[in-house]
């Protein structure tokens, strides 16, 4: 058994819904969590990105300004920790399940920008259904 943690994109999780649906996963966690990553919750945008009288980031939707850990940065004040919103779905699988929605996940998601988010696999030893009983494998489906 397997235990699938994503987080990813606010707006990604109705398309990431339907797509492990669509594989016929059981049953599934979903969480508002905030979070940062390498980019320490940073905004940034390539010129490709911007429109023509660059203001806003076509493929973010942000206005592009100094974020309050930028300004920190060139001032005096202590650098500011901004935490972005993000979904994390939460499954126990199967072994045999995992990979294809593991691949479900990252198909959906990935945009090729920073921020598209995080997909972890853990083995799970055992599992426990309370009201059923049933054990092991039985207990995830």
């Amino acid at each position: 058994m397997k235990e699938i943690t994503a987080i990813i994109r606010r707006d990604m999780l109705h398309q990431t819904k339907e797509a492990i649906a669509a594989i016929g996963l059981p049953s599934v966690s979903i969480q508002s969590v905030e979070g940062r990553g390498k980019q320490r919750g940073d905004v940034a945008c390539t010129l490709q990105d911007m429109d023509l009288d660059g203001q806003v980031c076509n493929a973010l939707h942000v206005k592009v300004k100094p974020t309050p850990s930028a300004y920190a940065l060139e001032h005096t004040l202590p650098k500011v920790a901004l935490y972005v919103p993000k979904r994390m779905l939460t499954m126990m699988v199967t072994d045999a399940d995992a990979p294809l929605i593991v691949k479900a996940i990252i198909d959906v998601n990935k945009t090729g920008q920073p921020g598209d988010g995080k997909v972890f696999i853990s083995n799970i030893e055992d599992a426990r259904t309370i009201r059923t009983g049933d054990v092991g494998a039985g207990a995830v489906a």
